[in-house]
């Protein structure tokens, strides 16, 4: 008999609403994988934008499925061929992105090196917060930029998900760290290491930002971009997050001498644990504003989807 789960799933695309709590057959893990216990899925703008149809929806297909890629647990099975875990490890992890991982539930399977141990000190709750997003921040500002001591980073949204562990990352790497958010999330900024903050709603942040290395902007849209592109130094660059590059403003970008690029996340084990490292050095730590359980997915969604986020949502399981 198939071992059953509870999990968050969707049969149409569509607002919050179309989520809804169901028992689903629980996934077994083939050769090379673990089954992982969930005890805390984080919640991210792609969650909400697959289930409205975009996001990933081109890579999941139709409904039905369960969305999540932020996975905090213990190590409940493993595959024929699993060596660097066993059961009763505690991981966290980004498996699958960006196909279906299904981490809104009681257990998901994926590759046993989608998975890292999980940093000391950190709660599941925490640990939840940190893959998708951390890797996100990690891989553009160490893999795509190489940004280096001395180096001026401006992050957008710099109290967000991705924002808020970009800030840390860039300041770890030794840059001068600016970030954009509304004034009441200033003291958070400089928490983290921010050298500057620009009250975007109060200045336009073009005008108030100058001679940038790298830009990590997580608004993505085509304006922008363009005003992004006016904070860089000759050769500087823009990594739009969200959207991918305009192309219209990667060839304006080019004319001017200067570089942008899209972006997506990749599963990095190299990456968790460079993440895992900063966090035991008490170099990076997750913001975790609300915690929720997994019957509340709909409500987290709403709040993922209102852009008022300090940090992350995260969905409680175990």
């Amino acid at each position: 008999m198939t071992a059953r789960m509870q999990a968050v799933v969707q049969d149409r695309f569509g607002g919050p609403e179309v989520l809804r709590t169901a028992e689903v057959d629980r996934p077994e893990p083939i050769p090379t994988e673990v089954l992982v216990r969930v005890h805390a899925a984080g919640v991210n703008p792609v969650d909400a934008k697959t289930r409205a149809g975009a996001g990933m929806a081109g890579v999941l297909g139709a409904p039905p499925f369960v969305l999540g890629w932020d996975v905090s647990g213990v190590v409940e099975e493993v595959g024929f061929g699993v060596t660097t875990l066993k059961p009763g490890d505690e991981v966290f992890g980004m498996p699958w992105f960006p196909r279906a991982a299904g981490a809104f539930a009681e257990y998901v399977t994926a590759p046993s090196r989608h998975f890292a141990p999980k940093p000391a000190g950190l709660s599941h709750t925490e640990a939840a917060a940190l893959p998708l997003a951390g890797l996100t921040a990690w891989q553009i500002l160490v893999d795509t930029a190489r940004v280096e001591a001395g180096q001026r980073v401006l992050v957008h949204a710099a109290a967000g998900g991705v924002g808020h562990l970009a800030v840390q990352i860039a300041k770890a790497r030794g840059a001068y760290v600016v970030g954009t958010a509304r004034a009441a999330n200033h003291d958070l900024l400089r928490s983290l290491g921010a050298d500057e903050a620009v009250d975007y709603t109060a200045v336009p942040f073009e005008e108030a930002v100058r001679d940038v290395d790298v830009v990590v902007d997580s608004i993505g849209t085509p304006d922008h971009l363009r005003r992004s592109l006016r904070t860089l130094r000759p050769g500087g660059l823009v990594v739009a997050v969200p959207s991918g590059s305009d192309p219209a403003v990667a060839r304006e970008a080019e004319e001017r001498g200067l570089r942008m690029t899209g972006f997506l996340v990749e599963p990095d084990l190299g990456g968790l644990l460079a993440l895992r490292a900063l966090v035991e050095e008490g170099r990076l730590r997750p913001v975790v504003e609300s915690v929720l359980p997994l019957a509340d997915a709909a409500k987290a969604h709403e709040l993922v989807e209102a852009g008022r986020v300090r940090g992350k949502v995260v969905l409680g399981v175990a």
